[in-house]
């Protein structure tokens, strides 16, 4: 064999090597940027009626940090932080109740932080359920949680991630707010929606 030639197949030898490790260690980077029109909404319960309570998302835009790992699994790095204050029952008794008993004055952030993802989304314009996890900030107690996801990739490329948990006041140390001396009393239970709009990057 010619030199010129064994040099090629030397290096496509090579290549294929670098290729199939690369390939076999399955790990990949990518950022998603988190566009600042996304929602988080609390939906719980009194002994009488039920409640619904939203923040609307005007932070600047935050990242999260995707990485592949061999087993296909995604650990993530990156949190979103909502102000109490912005919470909004649409009921300024219950408003104020809710932020009194979160204890906005002392600790006026949530946090969640995302730590993975069962599976990277395969963006393919279809919903995809994704089970994952994460840590809830709230009260000044972390709390770590599996979270049911939605993934739905749009016509514009914004890629809809909608996460679900129940959560309890008393995970945090907190007691449900109570009215009229007790005839008025709001359920433990809460369950949470985030609603995030995700840009990947060079998507």
């Amino acid at each position: 064999m010619p030199f010129r030639k064994r040099l090629y197949f030397i290096l496509f030898i090579l290549t294929g090597i670098i290729i199939s490790w690369k390939g076999s260690s399955g790990v990949g980077k990518i950022k998603w940027i988190v566009l600042n029109n996304g929602s988080l909404h609390v939906n719980g319960s009194t002994n009488i009626n039920n409640f619904s309570c939203i923040v609307a998302d005007d932070r600047p835009f935050d990242t999260l940090t995707c990485v592949t790992n061999k087993d296909a699994s995604v650990t993530m790095n990156g949190e979103i932080s909502l102000d109490i204050y912005n919470f909004d029952c649409h009921n300024p008794l219950m408003t104020a109740d809710l932020r009194k008993t979160l204890k906005a004055k002392e600790f006026p952030k949530m946090k969640i932080q995302f730590l993975s993802l069962n599976k990277y989304p395969e963006m393919k314009g279809v919903q995809e359920n994704i089970n994952g996890q994460v840590k809830i900030e709230l009260s000044g107690v972390i709390k770590s949680y599996e979270v049911n996801y939605k993934f739905i990739l749009d016509d514009k490329k914004v890629l809809q991630l909608i996460g679900n948990r129940r959560v309890n006041f008393s995970d945090f140390n907190l007691t449900p707010p109570r009215k009229l001396g007790g005839i008025i009393r709001v359920n433990d239970v809460l369950d949470v929606e985030f609603n995030l709009k995700i840009k990947v990057q060079g998507g």
